[in-house]
């Protein structure tokens, strides 16, 4: 959670950022912590806002059409995108986490009347009693399914199919491959975190979830982000695009419901 918030932090003092997000900028000093222990620095920054920036278009584009919309952020961490979106006053925002995560949050952010925190853990079936189900409905879950496991995953994605009239999913996951490789993800082990599950294609998720309808499948690389890093990243980019495995070793999926 550190990790990526301090990436923000980083790209907001840049003068061209990629994400601009002056939130995690104005806030990093105000938390007690040594940012040397996240293993981020400026020039590894993009690997986050990048992705960060793809699902902020995203959601943007489903409430552009969506202006009434409920909005669970699901494993939300620190992440500022209700204050980056700023979306109008007919949606009601759910930002979901851990405990003391959501009691950070409070510390952290100015209340607003139409975002919500939800103290539990995203596996937990309870939380969802907390959200009206009355309305279109977009979940994002960035940077979290690949730390649940797969029936855990699954059944977090049926939950909210099943709890919606209808809406979309988005959320980026991590390929087999992905998960076999976290050894080198710096950040990943600094944290001593594992990783669990890899999704190999949509397939699988349409198969797994029914009543899904999927609107785009998309390697990072790909993203209109990534067209704003550094030329040494494209470069990167376009010799790992070149092998279909390393191109999708991380991707954005993004469903219909």
């Amino acid at each position: 959670m550190l990790a990526t918030f301090y990436a923000k932090a980083l790209d907001a003092d840049f003068d061209e950022p990629i994400l601009g997000d002056k939130w995690a900028r104005d806030i990093v000093d105000r938390i007690d912590y040594d940012w040397s222990k996240t293993a981020v620095t400026a020039r590894t920054s993009p690997a986050v806002t990048t992705r960060s920036a793809h699902f902020d278009m995203w959601a943007r584009q489903f409430l552009a059409v969506h202006p009434e919309a409920i909005v669970p952020h699901l494993g939300c961490g620190l992440d500022s995108r209700y204050y980056r979106i700023d979306p109008g006053p007919g949606v009601e925002w759910y930002d979901v986490d851990y405990p003391d995560v959501a009691d950070l949050r409070r510390q952290l952010f100015p209340p607003r009347e139409h975002c919500h925190i939800i103290a539990a853990s995203v596996t937990d079936p309870a939380w969802l009693a907390d959200v009206p189900a009355d309305r279109p409905t977009l979940m994002i879950a960035e940077g979290l399914t690949m730390y649940l496991t797969e029936a855990e995953g699954v059944a977090l994605l049926r939950r909210i199919v099943d709890h919606a009239p209808s809406g979309e999913l988005q959320f980026d996951a991590f390929s087999r491959l992905g998960i076999k490789a976290q050894w080198t993800n710096r950040v990943v082990t600094r944290a001593g975190a594992k990783l669990h599950w890899g999704i190999d294609g949509p397939d699988e998720i349409l198969e797994a979830v029914p009543g899904l309808r999927l609107l785009a499948y998309v390697s990072p690389f790909d993203s209109p982000a990534f067209a704003r890093v550094a030329p040494r990243y494209r470069v990167m980019a376009r010799v790992m695009s070149a092998f279909k495995k390393l191109r999708y070793m991380a991707a954005y999926h993004r469903y219909a419901f």
